[in-house]
């Protein structure tokens, strides 16, 4: 039996889901290209504090990780009187060392001291003085807003109306399809922040967390206008992105049912097994059913002061979580991408197989297939003097369907609740290189 809902309920639920898409989801069109209006606010205040970015971070970094040696030394009972802070600072001993190595990098960084390689442009400054930059005013604006996207409805309608093409699909529910929807429109951060938050609210499995963070947190359109500028094709943006999405879309498809993900148990943060319950009753259609679902997700915030408490509180927890992350393990992973042959070493297996493939210039290619662990604007970088199209093409391609890098989306989903370890990421790298290398080069063969 359908319920009944004053103008009131009816209007908690749109008025908010409304300025959650709108901020989250809508492209605009800007000098730059199409961005959505999360993204132009954080450009505006980097624009703002440019040049005290670098600085407040540096400073978020050292507090953060004094606050996680208090905490670890204080005990675990002196910080249960305010729970988000013992989630936030008592953690284990592994990433509290990790959280001093990023401040001791920071400083280091901020104030040019020690080797080059520690704060040089290309390893340093490019965290410090650029990446964090992006992530301090994604942050504050994701962080704060996030609640539109999840508070008052909005998942749990697009979760009814998207099961039935989820649930196959990619063995993930429907409310899913909103994080793909937020890091293809406006960036993949947003997308593993959403993630983290609902699997921490128990609305998706360790293993439906570990797929979505790893799959759909794709980098924004905007991004790959840059990747496809850097190596010198920007003509061919349309045919590029349509490579990527299907080649991703592959990946997608696959990755869920093979090791390590298939692997993930299928229980909540709690422990609990049971699944949420996503069938739609007698007497309802996907629409009306998940419709009413979001008025009554909506009907229980009742304090606009919370809102803005749990807004405030994901700022921090995105800052003082994963700032530090994104700092000490980008960092070691870009010196070792700059500073040693490693990946060189690494990518001559793939030349047998680049020639098999008859991509031009298979050992210059080499290089760059797995340095986009590292950060995945390197392999365009190296790759940009390549003198064959085809093969630009393909490296910039693969950068971005490899999705796993640790100076941005592989640093967050280690410091974020998705449960993943680096062993994984490391794995799910390979694995995406292994199946979307295939699909695109066979397009870049078609195009060229």
């Amino acid at each position: 039996m359908r319920k009944s809902y004053t103008i009131g309920e009816h209007l908690k639920f749109i008025i908010p889901s409304l300025i959650g898409i709108l901020l989250f989801i809508v492209p605009l069109k800007t000098a730059e290209g199409f961005t959505i209006p999360i993204a132009i606010m954080a450009n505006w205040v980097q624009d703002k504090l440019a040049n005290q970015l670098s600085l407040i971070m540096m400073l978020i970094i050292l507090v953060t990780a004094v606050l996680t040696v208090f905490a670890r030394l204080a005990g675990e009972e002196r910080l249960t009187k305010t729970p988000f802070f013992l989630k936030l600072l008592y953690v284990n001993w592994f990433w509290t060392i990790a959280r001093v190595l990023a401040a001791v990098f920071a400083i280091m960084v901020y104030f040019r001291i020690g080797p080059e390689a520690i704060h040089g442009e290309d390893t340093g400054q490019l965290l410090l003085g650029s990446l964090l930059h992006v992530l301090f005013a994604v942050f504050l604006f994701a962080g704060i807003f996030l609640p539109l996207l999840t508070n008052f409805g909005l998942m749990e309608l697009f979760g009814t109306l998207t099961t039935k093409l989820m649930r196959p699909l990619f063995k993930l529910p429907g409310r899913s399809s909103i994080d793909a929807v937020a890091s293809w429109i406006g960036d993949g951060t947003i997308g593993v922040l959403l993630t983290s938050k609902q699997y921490e609210e128990g609305y998706y499995t360790k293993r439906e967390a570990a797929i979505i963070g790893t799959t759909f947190s794709v980098v924004s359109i905007t991004f790959t206008l840059v990747v496809i500028a850097q190596v010198n094709l920007k003509s061919m943006f349309i045919p590029f992105y349509l490579t990527v999405l299907i080649a991703g879309l592959v990946a997608a498809l696959i990755m869920p049912r093979i090791p390590p993900l298939s692997r993930k148990a299928d229980t909540y943060v709690n422990g609990k097994e049971s699944k949420i319950d996503e069938s739609v009753p007698e007497g309802h259609n996907a629409l009306t059913y998940g419709y009413e679902k979001a008025i009554d997700r909506a009907k229980k915030e009742t304090s606009v002061s919370r809102f803005f408490k749990e807004g405030a509180q994901n700022v921090l927890d995105m800052w003082m979580g994963v700032a530090p992350v994104v700092m000490a393990l980008g960092l070691v992973a870009l010196m070792i991408a700059e500073y040693t042959p490693l990946f060189q070493w690494l990518g001559k297996p793939f030349i047998p197989l680049l020639e098999l493939m008859q991509v031009p210039y298979a050992a210059e290619a080499s290089q760059t297939i797995l340095i986009g662990f590292a950060d995945m604007f390197l392999p365009s970088v190296v790759g940009a003097s390549i003198p064959a199209e085809m093969t630009r093409f393909i490296v910039a391609a693969l950068s971005v369907t490899q999705l796993i890098y640790m100076s941005e989306v592989g640093g967050l989903l280690l410091g974020s609740k998705v449960p993943v370890s680096f062993k994984d990421l490391v794995i799910i790298f390979l694995l995406r290189t292994i199946i979307t290398l295939p699909v695109i080069v066979l397009i870049a063969h078609i195009l060229f």
